[in-house]
């Protein structure tokens, strides 16, 4: 059974809010432990970056109340666009590589003495590369609704989020943010290329059929070696 293409979206959804809920319960003390922990700073990405790459992307220290209609806006249309598997590949891929390209800059720019040593540790944690990639899908390949809805996320995020600030100084969220859309777009306009040509394809196909059916074609029903170009009946070969 196939699952609904909204499965990956509601999987993602639920977990940063029990996240959340769980952040929110702790001590001020446990909430910066795990916030320097499941930051996917520099620091980290060199001793553990399994885990911060993967928890940075459910946990929130602010804003949390408006990140769950944010992450919906996306990430639904997303599913809608490319299915499940996809949706979901795309939006890791953009997190991933958002985040290995800002830091990496930064481990550089520190390795180069542009930056002061302390910004190995800098905090980096949030779904928004998550929810940009899903958007950048959205818009792409979605519908007109989920496009605008897309477009209205994006828009919140750019506008009073600022997602985009401090791109001229190599920011590293507004690096990473940048890099995550790139990825997005870059894998997705392939994948929706190849959706398109098999969909005309099987319209081309079923189109072909249509038109030799209505010209009175019709296959043999009994086929064999000689075949029946008279159309009288099977002709068999003699032993």
């Amino acid at each position: 059974m196939k699952a609904p293409k909204d499965t990956a979206a509601w999987v993602y959804l639920a977990c940063f809010t029990v996240t959340g809920l769980v952040y929110n319960a702790l001590s001020p003390g446990a909430q910066d432990g795990l916030v320097g922990w499941a930051s996917t700073s520099v620091a980290n990405l060199e001793h553990e970056p399994i885990g911060p790459l993967v928890v940075s992307a459910f946990v929130a220290p602010s804003f949390f109340l408006a990140w769950p209609a944010l992450i919906a806006l996306a990430a639904f249309g997303a599913g809608r666009t490319l299915g499940n598997a996809r949706a979901a590949l795309v939006c890791a891929l953009g997190h991933v590589v958002g985040t290995g390209v800002s830091e990496g800059i930064v481990a550089y720019r520190v390795h180069a003495g542009q930056l002061p040593a302390a910004d190995r540790y800098l905090i980096d944690v949030g779904p928004s590369y998550v929810v940009v990639s899903a958007a950048v899908v959205a818009v792409l390949g979605g519908t007109w609704l989920i496009r605008t809805a897309a477009l209205a996320d994006l828009a919140l995020l750019v506008l009073p989020g600022g997602i985009f600030s401090g791109l001229s100084h190599l920011d590293v969220a507004a690096v990473g943010h940048l890099t995550a859309a790139l990825t997005a777009a870059a894998v997705t306009i392939p994948i929706l290329a190849r959706k398109a040509r098999e969909a005309r394809e099987t319209s081309e196909t079923r189109e072909t059929s249509e038109t030799r059916i209505s010209r009175g074609y019709v296959p043999d029903p009994d086929p064999d070696q000689v075949r029946d170009p008279g159309g009288e009946g099977a002709q068999y070969q003699l032993p």
